[in-house]
């Protein structure tokens, strides 16, 4: 089979090529472009004749499927799918539909670090001090700028039990906090770690921390809007490390201008950064941004290349990994 690696994967062309030698001993072809797409033109002309592509993040078209009968995965090396298109009906001569498998896991660490890490941010008001011992006012003495607050026995309420959430449930445990949870499905594990399941209103009222770590599918998309802000603590801080349409983002803005909540630290959005100049997160009131880099770590990087062709190996196989329904 032909398998093409369509975008560079932050690691080491070394590493990929080492990755790839157990599919060209087994006889396979392997394409691999080091620069990314500038177009969809080019993607769709990246993917010609291969049964297996491997991308990143950078959005899938369907025409590229389309163009492609031979398709047989899509081996996306990236936690979320949202951005790969299928089209709603078989093109012209595949009889089965392209299955789409991820790298589960590879970012777990680092998603609940930075999550933790925006946490203590906007309570201890890191990002402000430096920016004020930057550009001290003119009558500004030597004193503290901001009163911070400890983490220590407040009540974090996270949004989505999965193995990112429950990593940062164990990160925040360690600094002898509260923890709350609501998702679609209670897990044993959490229960096992004295994490108390309820009702998303109930969690919203209840928490002096909300981070979210679900997918975006349907149900998920803008589940956090102006009446679930309203709800939340005026002291209280949201977290999104997970997809940026989960949170209504006008609403955010509106609840951090009008102190609704005291804080946000999001690093994903309604678009992928660079934001537009007009973005109202830009110029809202108590907010940490960093632009989508929850994943992005020397470490994660290498971990998700290793899992992307060891899916690849598998679907080969006829033991396919991952698979996303």
């Amino acid at each position: 089979m032909l398998i093409k690696l369509l975008e560079p994967l932050n690691v080491p062309d070394s590493l990929i090529h080492e990755l790839a030698e157990p599919l060209k001993t087994a006889g396979h072809g392997f394409v691999y472009y080091s620069k990314k797409a500038t177009s969809k033109e080019e993607l769709v002309t990246r993917s010609e004749n291969a049964d297996i592509v491997m991308i990143a993040n950078t959005p899938f078209p369907k025409e590229a499927v389309i163009a492609n009968p031979k398709l047989k995965l899509i081996n996306v090396a990236f936690t979320g799918v949202d951005h790969v298109s299928l089209p709603e009906s078989l093109p012209d001569g595949q009889e089965n539909p392209v299955k789409i498998c991820n790298a589960s896991g590879y970012a777990n660490t680092a998603v609940a670090e930075l999550t933790v890490g925006l946490t203590i941010d906007l309570f201890r008001k890191i990002s402000a001090e430096n920016q004020a011992i930057k550009t001290p006012t003119k009558n500004q003495e030597k004193q503290l700028i901001y009163n911070g607050f400890e983490l220590k026995h407040k009540v974090v309420g996270i949004i989505g039990t999965g193995h990112i959430g429950l990593e940062v449930a164990k990160l925040f445990k360690a600094f002898q906090m509260t923890v709350i949870a609501t998702s679609h499905s209670e897990k044993e594990e959490a229960k096992k770690m004295d994490i108390t399941y309820m009702p998303l209103k109930e969690l919203l009222k209840k928490s002096d921390i909300v981070t979210l770590h679900v997918p975006l599918t349907p149900i998920t998309k803008g589940m956090i809007g102006k009446e679930e802000l309203s709800l939340m603590k005026p002291s209280a801080v949201l977290i999104n490390c997970a997809r940026g349409p989960v949170v209504d983002t006008k609403a955010l803005a509106s609840a951090l201008n009008h102190q609704t909540i005291a804080g946000a630290g999001i690093d994903v959005f309604d678009i992928e950064p660079p934001l537009p100049k007009d973005h109202p997160l830009l110029y809202s009131k108590h907010t940490v941004l960093t632009p989508h880099i929850g994943y992005f770590t020397q470490e994660a990087m290498i971990s998700r290349a290793k899992i992307a062709f060891a899916n690849t190996i598998a679907f080969l196989s006829g033991v396919p990994k991952n698979i996303v329904k």
